[in-house]
C-alpha cells in the first residue's frame, strides 16, 4: 500500500465524509422507520423497558467497541503502517482482536449474570413495577451478547477506516435497523401467540443485527488482506499502547455515558413513558449529527493521524479548521430546523398507534431542548479527533468532567420544574460547557488554531439558518398536526417544508459565498465523474 502525500485536501475529507455520511444517513432513515415501527407496534411501558436495557449494552459498546478502542487503535495502526510495514500492523491488529474478544467475552458473562444490579443502577426507580423490571432484566440479559458483536465489528470498522476505506463500515450499522424493523413486524405477533411477551422480538433483532454487520464488513477486510487470525496478543508492545491511550478515553466516554445512566436513572423517577420521550427525541436531534457531522469526525481522523504522524502540524490545524467549518455547516441549520419543526417531526414520524397526542407532545418538548445542543455535539466530537491523532486521550478527560458536572447540577435543578424535557434541556447546556472547555485547553496545547477563519463562517452559516428559520416556522403553519402522523395532509406539509428549508439555506449559503457549500459541490462533481 501506497503512501499518501503530505497534505490531505480538504475536499479529499469531504468526499470520504460524504461516504461516511451516505451510509450513516441510510442507517439514520432506516433508525427513523425503526423508531416509529417500535413506538406504533409497541405500548410505552414495553418500550421503556426496551430502550433502557438497550441503553446498557450500548454504553458498553461505546466505551469497549468503536468509541475508546477504535479510536485509540486508528492513531496506533496509521503509526505502525507508517513507521514498520503493514505486515506488523496486520500482526498488531490480530493481537488486538484476540486481546479485545477476551475482554469483551469476560464482560459480556459477568454482565448477564450482573443483570439485576445493573438495571437497578440505570433504573431504580422501575422497582416500584415489578413487572417492568423483571422485564428490564430479561431484556438486559438477552441483549448483552450484542457488546460481543459490536465490539468485534468496531474493530473491522477501525481497521477499514485507517485503510481508507469507508463504505462498508458506513453502511454496515444500517443492517441493525432492518433487523429490528423485521423483528418488530414480524417476529413479536409470533411471539405473541407462543405466549412470551412481544417486546423480546427485538432483543433477536439486534443480536441478528450485530451478525450481519460483521459479516457485511468481512469482503471489504479481504480486499485490503486485514483477515488475520487473532490472537490473545496482550504482551504486543503496540497492543499496550493502545491500551495505555484507551485509559484515558475510557475515562472520557465514560463521564458521557455516565451521563447516560443518570439521565436513564432520573427519568425512571418520572411518570410512565418518560425514558421513551429522552430517547426519541434523541434519535430524532441524532440524525443530523449522524448524517454529517460523525461522518465528518471519522473520515477526518485518519487524515489528522497521517498530517501528525508525518510533523506537519500547521497541516494538522488547517485540517481541523475545515472539518469544524464542515461540521457547523450542518449541525446549526439542522439545530434551528429542528427546534421549529419539533411537533411536526414528532407528529410524522411516531405520531400512530400506541403513540398517542399527549406522547407526541412529550416528545416535542424534549426534541425542542435536545435541537438546541446539535450544534455543540457537533462540534465537540469534531474537536476530539485532534487530541486523539496526537496520541492525547487524556485531555479531553477533563473536558469531559465539566460536561457531566453541569449535567448533574442542571439535572437536579430542572427535572422537578421541567420533568424529562429538563434533563434534555440540562444535555445540551452540558454539551456547550464541554465545547468551551475542550477549545481552551486545544488552544492551550496547539497555540493559535486559527479559528478567525471559523468566525467568518459560523457568521455566514447563522444568517442563513435564520432566513430557512423562517421558512420553515411559515411552512409548517399550514399542517394539522393534531391529525397524526398518518394525515396525509401533515407527511406532505412535513417533507415540502423540509424540501423549503434546505433550499432556502443552499441559495442564502451560496448568496453569502459559502465555501463550505462550494467544497461539497466540488465533492459530489468529483463523485459523479469519477
Amino acid at each position: 500500500m501506497s503512501d499518501e502525500p503530505v497534505r490531505t485536501s480538504g475536499g479529499e475529507i469531504v468526499r470520504r465524509a460524504g461516504v461516511v455520511a451516505t451510509g450513516t444517513l441510510t442507517s439514520r432513515i432506516l433508525g427513523a422507520i425503526r423508531d416509529a415501527v417500535v413506538a406504533a407496534v409497541f405500548a410505552l411501558g414495553a418500550t421503556d423497558a426496551f430502550w433502557l436495557a438497550f441503553t446498557i449494552p450500548n454504553a458498553l459498546r461505546v466505551l469497549l467497541g468503536e468509541g475508546a478502542v477504535s479510536a485509540a487503535f486508528v492513531p496506533v495502526f496509521t503509526e505502525v503502517r507508517e513507521r514498520e510495514s503493514m505486515a506488523r500492523a496486520r500482526q498488531f491488529y490480530g493481537n488486538l482482536i484476540g486481546a479485545m474478544a477476551l475482554v469483551l467475552l469476560v464482560v459480556t458473562v459477568v454482565g448477564i449474570a450482573g443483570a439485576p444490579w445493573i438495571v437497578k443502577g440505570y433504573a431504580w426507580g422501575f422497582q416500584r413495577d415489578e413487572a417492568l423490571f423483571e422485564t428490564t432484566v430479561t431484556l438486559t440479559r438477552l441483549l448483552f451478547p450484542y457488546i460481543f458483536l459490536m465490539g468485534i465489528s468496531a474493530l473491522m470498522m477501525g481497521a477499514l477506516y485507517a485503510s481508507k476505506r469507508f463504505a462498508a463500515p458506513a453502511f454496515a450499522p444500517a443492517l441493525l435497523n432492518i433487523s429490528l424493523i423485521t423483528a418488530a413486524l414480524l417476529l413479536a405477533p409470533l411471539l405473541v401467540d407462543l405466549g412470551w411477551p412481544a417486546i423480546f422480538a427485538l432483543a433477536a433483532g439486534a443480536l441478528l443485527g450485530g451478525v450481519l454487520q460483521i459479516a457485511a464488513q468481512l469482503p471489504s477486510l479481504r480486499k485490503e488482506n486485514l483477515i488475520v487470525r487473532p490472537r490473545i496478543g496482550f504482551g504486543d508492545i503496540y497492543v499496550r499502547k493502545c491500551a495505555r491511550l484507551m485509559v484515558p478515553l475510557l475515562a472520557g466516554l465514560g463521564v458521557y455515558q455516565l451521563n447516560v445512566l443518570l439521565s436513564r436513572l432520573f427519568a425512571s423517577f418520572l411518570p410512565t413513558g418518560s425514558v421513551s420521550y429522552l430517547y426519541y427525541g434523541q434519535r430524532l436531534a441524532e440524525i443530523p449529527q449522524g448524517m454529517f457531522a460523525l461522518a465528518i469526525a471519522s473520515a477526518a481522523l485518519p487524515a489528522l493521524s497521517d498530517a501528525v504522524a508525518k510533523g506537519d502540524e500547521e497541516e494538522a490545524k488547517r485540517l481541523f479548521r475545515h472539518a469544524l467549518r464542515l461540521s457547523l455547516f450542518v449541525a446549526v441549520p439542522s439545530a434551528v430546523a429542528l427546534a421549529v419543526l419539533a411537533e411536526p417531526a414528532a407528529t410524522v414520524f411516531f405520531g400512530r398507534g400506541h403513540y398517542d397526542a399527549a406522547a407526541i407532545h412529550e416528545t416535542t418538548r424534549s426534541l425542542v431542548w435536545q435541537a438546541a445542543g446539535i450544534w455543540a455535539v457537533a462540534s465537540v466530537r469534531t474537536i476530539v479527533p485532534m487530541f486523539h491523532a496526537h496520541n492525547d486521550t487524556r485531555t479531553p478527560v477533563i473536558a469531559s468532567a465539566f460536561n457531566l458536572v453541569a449535567f448533574v447540577t442542571l439535572s437536579f435543578v430542572l427535572m422537578g420544574p421541567m420533568q424529562h424535557a429538563g434533563l434534555a434541556a440540562a444535555t445540551s447546556a452540558a454539551a456547550v460547557t464541554q465545547l468551551v472547555a475542550l477549545l481552551w485547553l486545544l488552544h492551550r496545547r496547539s497555540g493559535d488554531l486559527g479559528l478567525a477563519e471559523v468566525q467568518a463562517s459560523v457568521l455566514r452559516i447563522v444568517v442563513a439558518s435564520a432566513v430557512m428559520g423562517g421558512v420553515v416556522w411559515a411552512g409548517a403553519r399550514l399542517g394539522q398536526w393534531s391529525n397524526g402522523g398518518n394525515d396525509p395532509r401533515n407527511v406532505a406539509v412535513f417533507a415540502a417544508t423540509a424540501v423549503a428549508g434546505l433550499g432556502t439555506y443552499l441559495l442564502v449559503a451560496a448568496a453569502l459565498g459559502s465555501p463550505e457549500l462550494r467544497d461539497l459541490k466540488a465533492a459530489i462533481q468529483r463523485r459523479v465523474r469519477a
